[in-house]
């Protein structure tokens, strides 16, 4: 799939799990990689490519044990396709990895809109690719702030905003 605005091709695999209709995640995979190249200013070599993959938490558990050696499921798992200190990234951006159940019960327990959750996982996803972490406090206020920004231009609330009492 490739969209005439997008700055890259994105590749969509809907491969386990009880995934909304592939159409409508290709609607909110497009806007969120739109939003974080407009805000972000990501720098990706021109017609690079990205993976994302929509499967279940037995899959994204095996992944994260593989990988991580966390023998849990997460939410959403990134594997770059370019070193995290590039200037410019691609032409393989990398693979964007998503959990449906784990995606769904996040969503129920903080109140979020399913969508709205799900792209938030795609931008901080994809902000992975592109070298941002969040392993200590000042990259974390960064990819944070940075996330929050992007959501922002989407119209989606704060997701670290402490809840209103």
């Amino acid at each position: 799939m490739s969209g005439d605005t997008l700055p890259i091709a994105i590749d969509l695999l809907v491969e386990a799990g009880d995934w909304p209709d592939e159409d409508g995640l290709a609607r909110v995979v497009a806007q969120a990689v739109e939003a974080s190249f407009a805000v972000g200013r990501l720098p990706a070599v021109k017609g690079s490519e990205l993976s994302v993959v929509f499967t279940d938490d037995e899959h994204v558990r095996q992944l994260n044990a593989d990988y991580r050696d966390k023998d849990k499921p997460t939410n959403v798992l990134s594997f770059p396709g370019s070193p995290p200190d590039s200037k410019l990234f691609g032409p393989l951006l990398g693979d964007i990895v998503v959990a449906r159940e784990t995606v769904v019960a996040e969503a129920a327990e903080q109140g979020l809109a399913f969508e709205d959750h799900l792209t938030h996982l795609v931008v901080h996803g994809l902000l992975h690719l592109f070298g941002h972490d969040h392993l200590e406090d000042d990259e974390a206020e960064r990819m944070e702030s940075l996330e929050t920004e992007i959501l922002a231009r989407l119209g989606i609330a704060d997701p670290y905003a402490e809840p209103a009492l």
